[in-house]
């Protein structure tokens, strides 16, 4: 370099150029690295351990994983006209597959009621009352959010089956596989942080580093240290080995 080309040389690059031979650096990379990656480990663990109750925070009611099932009876609307009000006083019993009586409630004057500490198991709500057609009603406790009865002036029994297929565990599923991935990536950030700090291969650092992003350690902090760890990486970059050839550079 010549003499006129580092006159030019502001103080800035010196300051650089210092940085970029000094091994601190490189650790100090190394450190935010890691520190980021586990961050990153943590959010995915707790993905993976969360407890299936938030799933169902809505409807839980005791740290027993039991469930409130309640909605509200109301009458059919005829012919556009009348009907659709809410019936007071109806006694709504739930049932298990057994036919065994699991709770009860009594509507009040909104035609509301609510059985609690229900366990999630098949079971049948049932409303009868007289001059109108008993209904019965299949769920799973927690599926969902109200059970909405209406009653039909008449006789007989009518039947509705909305157990479907329940979402708890697809989404606890999703959940553990994004926690997995998140895991995955945490630790290959790990893995990239103790490349850095050892020097051996600045592409395996960076590679290792980037996975690391992705485990979105506590959504952007841990991201963050691990981007400005990769930058220092590269800063420094000059002081790895070079075992892996050009991808060494």
């Amino acid at each position: 370099m010549s003499g006129d080309d580092e006159s030019r040389r502001t103080r800035f690059e010196w300051w650089l150029e210092d940085l970029s031979v000094d091994p601190a650096t490189r650790v100090a990379g190394a450190i935010l690295i890691i520190l980021g990656s586990f961050l990153g480990v943590i959010t995915g663990s707790l993905h993976i351990t969360a407890d299936i109750g938030d799933v169902l925070s809505d409807q839980t009611d005791s740290s027993d994983g039991l469930v409130i099932v309640d909605g509200g009876v109301f009458s059919a609307i005829v012919d556009n006209s009348s009907g659709g009000d809410a019936i007071e006083g109806v006694t709504v019993i739930l049932e298990n597959e057994n036919g065994e009586q699991i709770g009860f409630s009594v509507t009040d004057s909104g035609g509301r009621f609510a059985i609690t500490e229900v366990a999630r198991e098949s079971s049948v709500v049932i409303v009868e009352q007289s001059g109108y057609i008993t209904e019965r009603v299949l769920i799973i406790p927690g599926d969902h959010a109200q059970i909405i009865i209406t009653l039909t002036e008449g006789e007989g029994v009518n039947e509705v089956d909305m157990r479907g297929e329940s979402h708890l565990k697809d989404s606890v599923l999703i959940t553990t596989i994004i926690g997995s991935l998140t895991l995955l990536a945490g630790l290959a950030g790990l893995f990239g942080g103790v490349e850095a700090y050892n020097g051996k291969s600045h592409f395996r650092t960076q590679f290792l580093a980037y996975l690391g992003l992705w485990s979105q350690g506590l959504m952007f902090i841990g991201p963050f240290f691990i981007l400005i760890g990769m930058s220092l990486a590269y800063l420094t970059r000059d002081q790895f080995g070079f075992s892996d050839g050009a991808l060494g550079d």
